[in-house]
C-alpha cells in the first residue's frame, strides 16, 4: 500500500499540469502570480499545521519532501489558474465553484487519503478545514483584484 500511495501522490502533482497547454498564455499570465502567491500560502500554511497538528500526513513522495508538496504545487496550484480562467469577474459563481471543490476535498478526499494511509485530520474538523480553503479562496481572488487594479493604475500612469 505504500508504494501505491506514494505513486498515487506523484500522480496528483504530475496530471494536472498537463492541462497546462489548454490555459490561453493570456490568461495563464494574468492569472499565474495569484496562482502562485496561493500555493505558496499554502506552502507556508503547511508549516503552521505541522507545529499545530491540524493535519497528519504519513505518506509522502520523497522523506525530504512535505506530504503536502504534491497536492500543493499540482491539483492546488494548477486548479488555481482554471477556477480563476473561468469565474473571476464573477465573484458569486467563483465563490460557487470554490465551496463545491472545497467540499469535495474536505468530505471526500479527506476520507480517502485516511483510507490510503495518506493522511488524516488531527486537531482540526472537516468543517474547519472547509472554511480554512474558503478563506484561501477570498485570498486569492483578493489577490487578483489588487493585481488588477494595480495594472489599470500603471496603465494610466504610463499613457498620461
Amino acid at each position: 500500500m505504500l508504494k501505491y500511495s506514494r505513486f498515487l501522490l506523484l500522480l496528483m502533482m504530475i496530471l494536472p499540469w498537463f492541462s497546462l497547454p489548454f490555459i490561453d498564455k493570456k490568461s495563464f499570465k494574468r492569472y499565474y502570480p495569484a496562482s502562485l502567491f496561493i500555493s505558496i500560502v499554502v506552502w507556508l500554511e503547511s508549516y503552521i499545521a505541522k507545529k499545530r497538528r491540524w493535519w497528519w500526513f504519513y505518506e509522502s513522495i520523497h522523506p525530504k519532501i512535505r506530504g503536502e508538496t504534491p497536492l500543493i504545487w499540482g491539483p492546488f496550484f494548477i486548479g488555481s489558474l482554471w477556477i480563476m480562467k473561468f469565474t473571476y469577474g464573477k465573484f458569486y459563481l467563483y465563490l460557487l465553484i470554490n465551496l463545491l471543490v472545497d467540499s469535495f476535498f474536505s468530505y471526500r478526499l479527506v476520507n480517502w487519503f485516511q483510507k490510503l494511509g495518506i493522511s488524516s485530520l488531527v486537531r482540526m474538523t472537516r468543517l474547519q478545514l472547509l472554511f480554512v480553503f474558503q478563506f484561501k479562496a477570498l485570498l486569492l481572488y483578493g489577490f487578483q483584484l489588487l493585481k488588477e487594479k494595480r495594472n489599470i493604475v500603471d496603465h494610466n500612469k504610463s499613457t498620461s
